[in-house]
């Protein structure tokens, strides 16, 4: 399994939110692409990054492309996509859910 790993519910619809463009930034001197994916049938991106991969203790975001996702819907939404942020100790698993509708999302560090 990947060191990071993501799913996403539309909790307006009550169902996995498919064929979500996510981005993985590092944060070094600028922000730093290093992995990108798109969620699956089941609102998850289970290998974000190769399985070997170790990241180094530091601050990294995930960009969710939601606007595009509501846009394929018919939905007009207030996110046009949403960055969450998040600190990691080298080593651990990070899984980072989001829960999101047109005008609302939260997250949590999962398991």
């Amino acid at each position: 399994m990947s060191a990071i790993t993501t799913h996403i519910l539309d909790t307006t619809r009550g169902q996995p939110a498919e064929a979500v463009s996510i981005v993985l930034y590092h944060q070094q001197r600028e922000w730093i692409e290093i992995a990108r994916g798109v969620t699956n049938s089941d609102g998850r991106i289970s290998n974000l990054l190769p399985k070997e991969t170790v990241l180094p203790t530091g601050t990294y975001k995930l960009r969710f492309e939601t606007g595009a996702y509501f846009e394929q819907l018919g939905v007009a939404t207030f996110y046009p996509f949403i960055e969450i942020t998040f600190a990691i100790t080298t080593g651990e698993h990070y899984h980072v859910p989001l829960l999101v509708n047109p005008f609302g999302y939260s997250t949590y560090r999962g398991s």
